[in-house]
């Protein structure tokens, strides 16, 4: 008799070995994966409400607006450098001063048809200091013709 208890045969030493192996290449990726994650995490997030808005129909000549809402749902202030849009008919306007974690802010986006007709798609461009330092939203309206006076 043996005075001690063999668990693994002496033929799948190998086989124990591999798999051990295995086991904490396995674990090491996860935990890897984890601290990536949690890095790419850290500084502003901005987390809109929404990202599109549509107006509908709206005649040539009329002016409308809406407001984005969002939030930084990051752990640093976010800073909010430059708001672009597709064209000069989309005016945005945007806080200045850094939007802290946790905090609300708004854009407001303000859309002039005259000129205008048919389906309108307009990009608003925020670039920030965000994790992902440009985030989209759009609005969308079909222009109608200009409303005669009688109506």
């Amino acid at each position: 008799r043996k005075p001690y208890i063999c668990l693994i045969k002496e033929g799948n030493m190998k086989t124990f070995i591999t798999f051990a192996l295995g086991i904490f290449m396995i674990y090491g990726a996860i935990a890897q994966e984890a601290a990536t994650t949690e890095a790419s995490m850290q500084g502003a997030v901005i987390t809109f409400e929404e990202d599109k808005f549509d107006f509908g129909d709206i005649y040539q000549g009329d002016k409308v607006e809406h407001i984005f809402k969002f939030e930084n749902t990051g752990n640093e202030a976010l800073i909010i450098t430059n708001v672009q849009t597709t064209c000069g008919c989309t005016a945005p306007n945007w806080p200045r001063d850094p939007v802290a974690p946790g905090q609300e802010a708004e854009i407001k986006v303000v859309f002039n048809s005259a000129g205008k007709m048919g389906i309108q798609n307009k990009v608003i461009t925020i670039v920030s200091n965000a994790t992902s330092p440009m985030n989209r939203v759009s609005i969308v309206t079909n222009v109608l013709p200009k409303k005669k006076d009688s109506e």
